[in-house]
């Protein structure tokens, strides 16, 4: 009998108009809509359609002055997705909240009413925010340090899940002859002390479908890896090569025996940017089309905050001035985004110019331009490299960059036997093929 194939997980990220930074000002889309609930269900109900693993939605407590130049990216994601959950039956939703800026009893409610609003298939993107600017919109003027916010994050998982697993399976008796609705010795309380939290008491929410949503992690510094080990069952991560992916996720990976964690419950998902083309000419066209939409100025302050440096004062086509940058432990978020920049500015020999454009389309992420064909080519080949186990899908535009992958992509990657036909469970953890025990013995 031949193996199994390996499968690939696919997640659909979506960004209000595309994650190109000038996808809003392309003829085809509609950035009218970035506040339109029908617009959101629709490209879930679309992803559904293409048998994806999960939609996943991002998440920031800021505004920023480059508001001026790109669409805010969507809506609160924990009404968003109760949306969505309404119209759709099988797909997953991933929520993002953060670890620094919510308090655990509110958050393990949240996620309990979403997973019981949906049948099971929420996932949480853990993430501990970035920026002080974030932190004085919650009246703090300094965000927390990097070590810092991830001790914070380790406590606050700890306690949402004591209060996901509060309620024991038996508890519910909804006895109406004896008027015995619930079994209070079967309810037990957080009771967690910490040097973070204090959290006494049990949640006030039903054990939901999946107990424990599934855990995502987004983070690819030092401190995020070591967490991802630890904790994470999905990590989200910015790669830009397949070399890169496969010491990445190995690194990961072997990270986990210290705690006591297997492989096979931890699936790691690159974000990908395929622009699609029934020629490879026409693809690029495609890409290049959007590059030429983009706006210099907000360029430029993106990759000025992402290396936290004023690049204004550089010519636009002088090399990046990597002496001039602070070192990785000065930064206090996205320390991984920022050496990734560094890395890629040095190996190529980059003008700011030019890293500009390459990190308009995906702020570093993985992006390829190429028929169906050439896609799930390369697609396949870091399946089988083990680069990735499957990928965070970033369509530089929505909703045709959606269309196109799900109507010719997908087609392409079920013949080849590497990912599903049809769904064969109903909750996110049965699409990713985890099981809750798996994450019971960390309680």
């Amino acid at each position: 009998m031949s193996q199994a194939k390996r499968q690939l997980h696919l997640n659909l990220f979506i960004l209000s108009t595309g994650h190109h930074e000038a996808s809003w000002r392309h003829p085809e889309a509609s950035p009218h809509l970035a506040t339109s609930v029908d617009y959101y269900q629709k490209l879930a109900q679309t992803a559904e359609r293409g048998k994806m693993d999960s939609v996943f939605l991002a998440e920031k407590y800021r505004l920023t002055k480059t508001i001026q130049h790109r669409v805010i990216p969507q809506m609160e994601a924990f009404t968003l997705l109760s949306a969505i959950a309404a119209v759709t039956d099988r797909i997953g939703l991933t929520a993002t909240a953060s670890t620094t800026y919510n308090e655990p009893y509110h958050l393990a409610r949240k996620f309990a009413s979403l997973d019981h609003i949906s049948g099971g298939r929420t996932g949480w993107n853990i993430v501990t925010s970035t920026g002080d600017a974030t932190a004085q919109n919650f009246s703090r003027e300094r965000h927390l340090e990097h070590r810092e916010r991830y001790d914070k994050a380790r406590e606050f998982v700890e306690v949402v899940k004591r209060l996901w697993d509060s309620w024991s399976e038996e508890a519910l008796v909804i006895d109406k002859e004896s008027g015995l609705y619930a079994d209070i010795e079967k309810i037990r309380p957080a009771d967690f002390h910490g040097s973070h939290f204090s959290v006494r008491g049990a949640l006030n929410i039903p054990r939901s479908p999946q107990t424990y949503p599934v855990l995502v992690q987004a983070g690819s510094s030092e401190d995020g890896k070591e967490f991802a080990a630890e904790l994470a069952e999905v990590v989200f991560t910015v790669q830009n090569t397949r070399e890169d992916a496969i010491a990445f996720r190995s690194d990961v990976k072997k990270r986990m025996k210290k705690y006591g964690r297997s492989e096979e419950q931890m699936k790691i998902l690159p974000g990908f940017i395929p622009y699609i083309g029934d020629t490879e000419a026409e693809a690029k066209e495609k890409e290049r089309e959007l590059n030429e939409l983009s706006v210099s100025a907000y360029g430029l302050q993106c990759l000025s905050d992402t290396l936290h440096t004023d690049l204004s004062a550089y010519p636009l086509d002088g090399p990046v001035p990597l002496e001039a940058l602070p070192d990785i432990s000065q930064i206090k978020g996205q320390q991984a985004r920022f050496q990734l920049y560094v890395d890629l500015a040095r190996r190529e020999s980059l003008s700011i110019r030019e890293l500009i454009i390459r990190t308009a389309g995906g702020r570093g992420h993985f992006t390829f331009a190429g028929t169906p064909v050439q896609i799930a080519d390369v697609m396949e080949s870091w399946l089988l490299s083990g680069a990735a186990d499957g990928f965070n899908l970033m369509p530089p535009l929505l909703p045709i960059g959606l269309d196109d992958f799900v109507n010719k992509v997908i087609p392409e990657l079920q013949n080849r036997g590497i990912f599903r036909t049809e769904y064969t469970g109903r909750t996110l953890r049965e699409h990713y093929g985890l099981t809750r025990e798996s994450l019971h013995q960390k309680v």
